[in-house]
């Protein structure tokens, strides 16, 4: 469920950006998301774009085929707000820690 409460938002890297700077293509995007890992709030804003599914954009220091990636591997995941915060999976403390783990098919 996206999180209703953004004000997040306010304390986030990009919040004084234009923000068509936030929505590039290619090799662009690599370059706008490191922006994302200095950012106090990277994960609030990654379990929101996540939350709801949005596919444009970089988003928590993720591009748009990122993003699909984790959606393909976990169509099922309903709250990643929490999963983020909480989660021991690996793949929620790789993305709280600013990695990406190697994401196989969904089966």
């Amino acid at each position: 469920m996206a999180e209703a409460d953004q004000t997040w938002a306010v304390y986030a890297a990009c919040a004084h950006t234009d923000p068509d700077a936030l929505f590039v293509k290619g090799a662009a995007q690599r370059e706008v998301r490191q922006v994302c890992f200095s950012c106090p709030v990277r994960v609030q804003c990654l379990s929101d774009a996540l939350d709801s599914k949005i596919t444009f954009g970089v988003w928590g220091g993720l591009t748009e085929r990122e993003r699909r990636a984790i959606m393909r591997q976990c169509p099922d995941e309903e709250d990643w707000t929490e999963r983020l915060a909480s989660g021991t999976d690996e793949l929620a403390e790789a993305l709280r820690n600013g990695k990406l783990p190697r994401l196989g098919r969904a089966s």
